[in-house]
C-alpha cells in the first residue's frame, strides 16, 4: 500500500475560518476555495500544484487511492476536503495529530509547529505572503510558488513526525483512528429534518404557554419578560423575595464570595423545586423548561449539516479525547450526551435514521468499568458475580438495606447501582449524599446514613481499597522515580505496568502525569497534582484507579469494535457502545456477530467477565 502526504491551503477570511466555524460549515460553505496542494508519494519528492476545482482535481486523479493510505496533521480537514470536494477516498487514514494527543496525551498541545519543535525536525516556517483574504485570483504566480514551499514544507515535517510517532505506535490504535474519521469523512446516517422541524415547533409552543401562564402572576405584558426576568439569576432572585422567598447562597469556587445557588443541581435550587408553595414550585418548573436552549441548539445543528450534506449526517468525533483515551464529540456535534430518557428530547436521536432497507443495531458494553474495577482488583466475589450474569447494584442494595432487593425496588436498586460506580474511586460520604440528592425521589438519605454504606461499601471490598492504596503508592514512585529504578506491575493481572513515563497500557501507550508533584498547598485534599493545559489537576490513589479503570475499559471496547468492524461498519460509538449500520436482511445474522464479539474479553484481558445488551430499530433512537 502506497503512503500519500497531503495537505491543502484553501481561502480563508477574517469571518471565514476553522476559528469561527466548524470543520463542516468550513468545506461545506460557497466560500470554500482550495488554494494548492502539497502531496508526496512515498519518499518521492513534494510537489504542490495550483489551479482551478477541476484542475486540482484532475491532478489528484493520478493516483492509485484505492490503494494508498493518506497522511495528514488533522485527517478530519484534509481527508473531509478529499472526499467531499474531489470524491476521492483513500484505503486508509492516517493523522499526526491524532497520534500525537495519544503518545503526549490531551493537554501537550498537538500543532504542527509545536510538534516539529518538540522533535527538533525542523521548523514549520510562516507563510511568505499575505493569503487571508486572498483568493487563487489574487496572487500572482511568484506568491503561489512561495506559498507551495511553505505548504511542501508543512508535508515534509508530517512525514518525519508520523516517521517517528509510528516507531513504537500501536497498529489497534490506527485502526481506530481510521475507523473514526470514517465516521465523519463517509458519513452513513440520515437526517429526518421533518421530525426535527416538528419538534422545534413543539418546544416554541411549550415554552410560550408555561410562560403564559405567569404573565399575569409577574405583572409582564409578554411571555419574553417573563422568560428574561426567570432566566435572570438577579431578577429571579428578586421574584422569589417578592414572594416571601429568600434566595439559596452558595459560595463561589473561583472568587470564594458568596453567590445565589440557583443552578439546576445546586441543592439550594433543588429544595426550591420542592417548596411547600406551589408557586415557587411552578416558578422553578417554568424556570428550567424555558431558561435552557440547548435542544433548540442541537435540532438546528442536525438541520443545518443534513441539508449542507445532502441529507447526510458526519459524525465528529475526537479519537483521544480524554485522559483516559476515550473518545469525545467534536465539531459542536457531540453524540456522547444526547438525551435519551425524556421520550420528547429523544426526538434528537430519533430523527438519525439509517438508509434505506438497513437498520441500526447499538450494542453497549454492559457495566464495563465496574467489571473492569472488580477484575484488575482481584475482587473475586464480584468479579464471580458478573460473570454468573447476577445482578450486583441489587447484591449490593441487599446489604445496605438489610433485606432482599431486586429491579422491582427501582429508588433502593438505584442506591446500590450509585454505589457501585462512584464509591469504588473513593467518594465520601457527603460526595455521596449530594449524588443522591440530585436523583429521583426518594434516594436521598442522611449524611450519617451515606458514612455507614461508604464504611460498609470499604469493609465488603477490600481489594478495590487495597488498589487504591497501591495507587498512592505509584504516585511517589512516579513523582521521585530515581536512577537504577525498575518499572513494575500496577493490579493484580500484570496488564499494566508502572514506567517512568507513566502507566503503560495494554496497547502500548501511556497514562500520564506530567510535571507530577506532591503537593504544598495545605488546603488540598490530595497528595499530588500534575500540570494540565486548564491548570494543575489533584489526583491521588482512588483517581488513579479511576483513570486506569476508564483506560482499560475503552481498550477492551475499542479492540472489541475493530473486531466487529472486520464484517460491519462501526458508525458511531458513544460511551461504551458500538453502534452499527447493517442491511435488513442481515438483522439476525448481524445481531449475533456483534453480540459474540461484544462479550468476548481481549487476550490481554483473560477471566474479566464482559457482557453486552443489543438492540435494532430504523432509527438510532430506538434501538
Amino acid at each position: 500500500m502506497n503512503l500519500i502526504t497531503l495537505d491543502f491551503e484553501t481561502y480563508y477570511a477574517q469571518d471565514y475560518s476553522l476559528t469561527k466555524l466548524t470543520t463542516e460549515e468550513y468545506i461545506r460553505s460557497k466560500k470554500f476555495e482550495v488554494i494548492g496542494v502539497g502531496v508526496k508519494l512515498n519518499d518521492e519528492p513534494t510537489t504542490w500544484y495550483s489551479g482551478s476545482h477541476a484542475d486540482v482535481k484532475r491532478y489528484l486523479a493520478q493516483y492509485d487511492w484505492a490503494d494508498s493510505a493518506l497522511l495528514c496533521h488533522n485527517t478530519m480537514f484534509d481527508g473531509a476536503i478529499l472526499a467531499w470536494r474531489f470524491d476521492v477516498r483513500p484505503k486508509f487514514y492516517l493523522d499526526t495529530l491524532c497520534m500525537a494527543r495519544a503518545v503526549h496525551g490531551v493537554d501537550a498541545g498537538g500543532s504542527l509547529a509545536k510538534l516539529a519543535e518538540r522533535y527538533d525536525i525542523g521548523a514549520k516556517g510562516t507563510e511568505v505572503v499575505e493569503a487571508k483574504g486572498k483568493q487563487i485570483t489574487g496572487f500572482t504566480s511568484s506568491e503561489l510558488a512561495q506559498y507551495g514551499e511553505y505548504c511542501k514544507n508543512d508535508v515534509e515535517l508530517t512525514l518525519k513526525l508520523f516517521q517517528i510517532l509510528s516507531s513504537e505506535f500501536p497498529q489497534e490504535e490506527l485502526d481506530l483512528i481510521d475507523m473514526t474519521l470514517r465516521m465523519f469523512i463517509n458519513p452513513v446516517f440520515n437526517v429526518d429534518d421533518g421530525l426535527l422541524e416538528g419538534r422545534l415547533e413543539d418546544i416554541k409552543n411549550e415554552k410560550y404557554e408555561l410562560l403564559g401562564g405567569l404573565k399575569e402572576k409577574l405583572k409582564c405584558e409578554t411571555e419574553e419578560e417573563v422568560r428574561k426576568k426567570l432566566a435572570s439569576n438577579k431578577q429571579f432572585a428578586q421574584v422569589l423575595e417578592e414572594h416571601g422567598v429568600k434566595p439559596p447562597m452558595k459560595e463561589s469556587k473561583t472568587t470564594g464570595k458568596q453567590t445565589f445557588a440557583l443552578a439546576k443541581n445546586d441543592e439550594g435550587f433543588i429544595a426550591l423545586t420542592n417548596h411547600e408553595d406551589p408557586f415557587i414550585q411552578q416558578l422553578c418548573a417554568v424556570r428550567l423548561g424555558t431558561k435552557s436552549t440547548i435542544e433548540e441548539s442541537r435540532i438546528e445543528r442536525f438541520i443545518s449539516v443534513g441539508a449542507r450534506n445532502k441529507g447526510k449526517l458526519p459524525i465528529p468525533l475526537k479519537y483521544y479525547g480524554a485522559h483516559t483515551g476515550r473518545w469525545a464529540g467534536s465539531d459542536k456535534v457531540n453524540f456522547q450526551n444526547l438525551p435519551s430518557r425524556d421520550k420528547k428530547k429523544k426526538a434528537l436521536k430519533n430523527a438519525v435514521l439509517a438508509p434505506d432497507d438497513h437498520i441500526v443495531i447499538n450494542c453497549d458494553s454492559s457495566q464495563i468499568e465496574a467489571r473492569v474495577l472488580a477484575w484488575l482488583a482481584g475482587q473475586d466475589d464480584v468479579v464471580e458475580q458478573f460473570a454468573k450474569g447476577e445482578d450486583v447494584y441489587s447484591i449490593f442494595a441487599t446489604k445496605i438495606y438489610d433485606r432482599t432487593i431486586s429491579k422491582k425496588d427501582p429508588v433502593e436498586r438505584f442506591v446500590g447501582k450509585t454505589c457501585i460506580l462512584g464509591l469504588g474511586y473513593g467518594t465520601g460520604a457527603l460526595k455521596l449524599q449530594h449524588t443522591l440528592k440530585t436523583q429521583p425521589p426518594g434516594a436521598d438519605l442522611t449524611e450519617e446514613r451515606c458514612k455507614e454504606i461508604v464504611e460498609l461499601y470499604r469493609e465488603t471490598n477490600d481489594k478495590i481499597i487495597k488498589l487504591w492504596r497501591d495507587g498512592d503508592k505509584l504516585l511517589k514512585d512516579l513523582a521521585d522515580w530515581g536512577k537504577g529504578k525498575k518499572p513494575y506491575y500496577y493490579g493484580k493481572h500484570n496488564c499494566l505496568q508502572v514506567h517512568k513515563e507513566g502507566i503503560r497500557l495494554p496497547n502500548g501507550l501511556y497514562i500520564r502525569y506530567p510535571e507530577l508533584e506532591l503537593e504544598t498547598n495545605e488546603e488540598s485534599n490530595s497528595g499530588y497534582v500534575y500540570k494540565s493545559r486548564k491548570g494543575p489537576v489533584n489526583i491521588w490513589g482512588g483517581s488513579v484507579v479511576e483513570n486506569v479503570v476508564q483506560a482499560l475499559a475503552r481498550i477492551v471496547v475499542g479492540e472489541q469494535m475493530l473486531e466487529v468492524n472486520k464484517r460491519y461498519p462501526v458508525v458511531l460509538t458513544v460511551h461504551d457502545a458500538a453502534v452499527c449500520v447493517v442491511p435488513e436482511a442481515e438483522k439476525d445474522e448481524a445481531m449475533a456477530y456483534i453480540i459474540e464479539v461484544m462479550s468476548t474479553a481481549p487476550e490481554w484481558a483473560k477471566g474479566l467477565p464482559v457482557a453486552c445488551e443489543a438492540n435494532w430499530g430504523y432509527s438510532y433512537g430506538e434501538c
